[in-house]
């Protein structure tokens, strides 16, 4: 009971520096850890600012079971984190969000290519845009998962973003990167696009990077 209620103040804490950073605004968003055979998610339509570690949501991670416990229904995007932890049993943490710059991207449905050396963070190069579907559908979680093959970040078309780590603390230090990244990315357009790396340059990049950030736990990293 102890390690639920430590994992949902940190999902609490989360969701609010999302807010804060500007990497989220209002109740758009949801975040979702990995606990054992559940999953914690982030409930629906509730200000973070007013959510409260009690209202964080638990569900089976059990095919479109659709089941949950607490105090307030979970967010409407459960089917894509559902999706995804099923998908990808190396994801502990999602985070789902609207970053301003990486939501523009998304909008004209354009990939990130290997245009900055810490694209590497996010595994394979480019980073994908998901096919579009409609919010909260099983199509989009396997749009989703599918876009996220190899990679730990993707947009979703005309949407957001999403970004899955090993812990939350990465999951949100990859979400910040990746507006950042998105932001530098949109910049260079505005002076006639970047000059790409290669693949050999981006694979010795990953291998030189692999340890850098936030570090996984020792039983999970690769």
């Amino acid at each position: 009971m102890a390690a639920s209620i430590t994992i949902r103040r940190a999902i609490v804490a989360a969701a609010r520096r999302l807010n804060a950073l500007g990497i989220n605004q209002g109740t758009s968003g949801n975040i979702s850890v990995r606990r054992g055979k559940d999953m914690l998610i982030t409930p629906s339509a509730v200000p973070y600012e007013r959510l409260r570690p009690e209202e964080i949501a638990e569900m089976p991670l059990a095919r479109e079971s659709g089941k949950w416990k607490g105090r307030r229904p979970p967010s409407s995007e459960w089917r894509m984190h559902l999706g995804i932890l099923l998908a990808r049993p190396d994801a502990q943490a999602i985070v789902h969000a609207h970053p301003p710059h990486a939501t523009a991207l998304a909008m004209a449905r354009r990939e990130i290519p290997a245009c900055h050396y810490m694209a590497a963070v996010f595994g394979a190069s480019p980073i994908l845009c998901a096919r579009y579907a409609a919010y909260g559908t099983a199509e989009l979680a396997a749009a989703a998962a599918e876009a996220l093959e190899g990679r730990e970040a993707c947009l979703l078309a005309n949407h957001g973003a999403v970004v899955i780590g090993p812990t939350l603390e990465r999951a949100m230090w990859l979400v910040v990167e990746l507006e950042a990244l998105a932001r530098q990315y949109l910049l260079s357009l505005q002076i006639g696009g970047p000059m790409l790396l290669t693949r050999e340059e981006m694979a010795a990049t990953r291998e030189r990077i692999a340890a850098y950030g936030p570090a996984p736990p020792a039983g999970n990293r690769r």
